[in-house]
């Protein structure tokens, strides 16, 4: 620091100002990938489930219902697979809009928000349906959906 004469004032020297600008960018870039992060690694999560949901125990779940109607096999199926396809919409829409337009984006933070605000939704109704049942994969769901939920509410935060 030095002291300027005229003024009495203290000033930083140029070695800590271009020193304070230099740790303002980095941190700035920080933020961003730490955003990053958040965003995608939720994302892969919940992509990651909601194809899980439609591969793996579609047919064993409409089978575990025993005999039902076609009619109501085919509202079950559809409503299965609707899910899966409703997660897997979510987070692919969070990885496209930071990869296309960045998380810094204030339409982009609006996305996050809304995405998590339905994630909660469906984890409420999962918690008193689904995860009521004796099906682990249903009781991961509200747990699941609520940590996405999270990591996308924060990354709108820093």
């Amino acid at each position: 620091m030095r002291k300027n004469q005229l003024e009495g004032t203290t000033k930083p020297s140029a070695d800590l100002q271009s020193g304070l600008v230099y740790a303002e960018e980095h941190i700035g870039e920080t933020a961003e990938m730490t955003r990053e992060i958040l965003l995608y690694s939720g994302s892969a999560v919940i992509v990651l489930w909601g194809i899980a949901h439609i591969a793996i125990p579609t047919k064993s779940i409409v089978e575990g219902f025993g005999p039902i109607s076609q009619d109501n096999r085919r509202i079950l199926l559809m409503e299965w697979i609707m899910e899966g396809l409703a997660l897997c919409f979510i987070g692919l829409l969070v990885i496209l809009l930071t990869f296309l337009r960045g998380a810094e984006n204030p339409v982009a933070a609006i996305v996050y928000r809304a995405s998590s605000v339905m994630l909660v939704v469906m984890a409420g109704v999962s918690l008193f349906t689904g995860a009521r049942t004796s099906i682990i994969p249903m009781k991961l769901c509200p747990p699941i959906f609520i940590t996405v939920a999270v990591l996308y509410w924060l990354a709108t935060l820093l």
